[in-house]
């Protein structure tokens, strides 16, 4: 069984950066599509960004160009480089895995639906 950890969050200013890592514990297909969420206080939890084992990455609008989602092999952990912060990049993010893509026939996401494997989550907060 696969179990996903976030590190630490954490609070900076306006126009800073954070780096997030997630930790994969058990067993790691060597093929996988990981992605990274958040749910600000009162909204939906929202698709941030992915990345399969091919390396093909995914961002929602709002963090395009201002965060990286990086993963180097099935074993090493997920990373997300998030620069240029704002307010509202305040929420609860988390890492997750879908499971049954690697058994083939859809894309690596952004949907909340398709992930089956959830950390517990960690929480950034950004102040103006």
């Amino acid at each position: 069984q696969v179990h996903l950890v976030e590190s630490e969050g954490g609070s900076v200013q306006a126009g800073g950066s954070l780096r997030l890592s997630c930790v994969v514990s058990g067993n790691a297909y060597s093929r996988y599509c990981m992605g990274w969420f958040r749910q600000a206080p009162g909204k939906d939890r929202e698709g941030v960004a992915s990345i399969d084992s091919y390396g093909r990455v995914k961002y929602a609008d709002s963090v395009k160009d201002r965060f990286t989602i990086s993963k180097d092999n099935a074993k090493s952990p997920l990373y997300l480089q998030m620069d240029s912060l704002k307010p509202e990049d305040t929420a609860m993010y988390y890492c997750a895995i879908d499971s049954a893509w690697v058994w083939g026939g859809r894309t690596c996401g952004l949907g909340v639906g398709a992930m089956d494997v959830w950390g517990k989550g960690t929480l950034v907060t950004i102040s103006p």
